[in-house]
């Protein structure tokens, strides 16, 4: 027993010193971060009150690698972010503020019901704005890990807002990794696209809708949204097809691919349905086993705000149930596979690496460079070169 107490005592006293060390390297790095704030034109009162008392949130290193629209399945993304509830509330929503919508889409060329969407996804129409003290949050980021530069940059950012005046230190709340009010903006987004649209002379994206909505539309208008153009389309393949032209530097005309042998998810001529000379680009969410899509420029603009294609399909469905069409998908999902861990994710990377493609860095983000290398050793091996990361192939690559 003895013993016992004194391994725990040990592991205890190594525990707390890591963290005592921890700690001391936090306020090294924050003292640096404080003169490079000041160097970026933030006043020493901005900065002696942003930092007082914040520490490290390790919360926010656990969501950093297993963001769920990365992590978790995409049918169970999906079943959430599309639930019944969601589109249920966000027809009344549309409904409740359709004028207000309407001004803006007429203003921004982005149709309401993509906007409706995103604040449906972002924070359940205003429900959940998040009670992450952003400063915390993106220093966290910053001071060490995959994604300091991102947290360098939108502290920055945070701190620009504060000393601009558009908002109060203590207004400054929001999701694990700083995005903020009714749909999400980080910091630096903030500062490009935020818009004061009923002239009071704030950007307020945390209490006022006209603002929140003209903001989300300002973004996508810039990213490329067309209004009253698709997103995308569930589509048919035919049998043989070549799974390898699912990868996102393909991008071809509408005819191209009806040539193939590509159809509606019902079965009929893509040509009757859209123009044929609208460019599209095929994915696979869950391989060649699962649903395939379509997607045109709409698409990519949504990806511009959250670089996940769960995501981007997610605010795409939810668009069509908001607008009071059938946003079903069609074809059943895989959903016997299992959705790899973290570190599963970066052993499939490694091995790809250790078989002589390369995925990038080992991340465990399943991106665009993942997949292709993905693609590639599938074709070379004879398998069907969908780039899904599924269990199965990880143990065959690791075998």
């Amino acid at each position: 027993m003895r013993r016992l107490l004194a391994v725990i005592s040990f592991c205890a006293a190594s525990f707390a010193g890591a963290a005592s060390a921890q700690s001391t390297d936090f306020e090294s790095w924050l003292e640096g971060f404080r003169a490079e704030a000041a160097a970026a034109g933030i006043s020493a009162e901005v900065i002696a009150d942003a930092f007082e008392g914040v520490i490290i949130n390790k919360r926010v290193y656990e969501l950093n690698d297993n963001q769920p629209e990365f992590s978790r399945r995409i049918w169970d993304y999906l079943d959430g972010a599309v639930s019944a509830q969601r589109i249920d509330n966000g027809r009344a929503k549309m409904a409740e503020h359709r004028a207000l919508l309407s001004l803006i889409e007429q203003a921004y060329g982005v149709d309401a019901e993509i906007i409706t969407a995103i604040w449906g996804l972002e924070s359940s129409y205003g429900a959940i704005l998040g009670n992450y003290d952003a400063i915390q949050a993106l220093a966290t980021l910053a001071f060490e890990g995959r994604r300091t530069g991102y947290g360098r940059s939108q502290l920055i950012g945070a701190l620009k807002i504060i000393q601009n005046g558009y908002a109060l230190r203590s207004q400054l709340k929001g999701s694990w990794a700083g995005a903020m009010g009714h749909t999400q903006f980080i910091p630096t987004t903030y500062l490009t696209y935020a818009v004061d649209h009923d002239g009071d002379g704030r950007r307020d994206i945390w209490t006022n809708l006209g603002d929140v909505f003209a903001s989300t539309a300002n973004y996508l208008s810039a990213s490329g949204y067309r209004q009253n153009e698709p997103w995308g389309a569930e589509v048919r393949l035919p049998d043989g097809f070549d799974y390898a032209l699912a990868d996102s530097n393909i991008h071809k005309p509408l005819v191209e691919w009806a040539a193939g042998g590509v159809k509606t998810g019902t079965g009929t001529s893509l040509l009757g349905r859209f123009d044929p000379n609208m460019r599209g680009r095929l994915i696979l969410p869950a391989g060649a086993t699962g649903p395939a899509f379509l997607t045109f420029e709409n698409f990519d603009a949504i990806l511009k705000y959250n670089r996940s294609t769960a995501y981007a399909l997610a605010v795409s469905l939810l668009s069509e149930e908001a607008a009071g069409r059938s946003g079903a998908v069609t074809a059943l999902w895989p959903r016997g596979d299992r959705a790899l861990a973290f570190a599963e994710r970066k052993a499939l990377q490694q091995a790809l690496i250790d078989r002589g493609y390369n995925p990038g860095p080992v991340d465990g983000i399943i991106g665009a460079g993942t997949k292709r290398a993905l693609r590639a050793w599938q074709r070379d091996n004879g398998l069907p070169a969908d780039g899904y990361p599924s269990a199965a192939i990880l143990e065959t690559l690791t075998s």
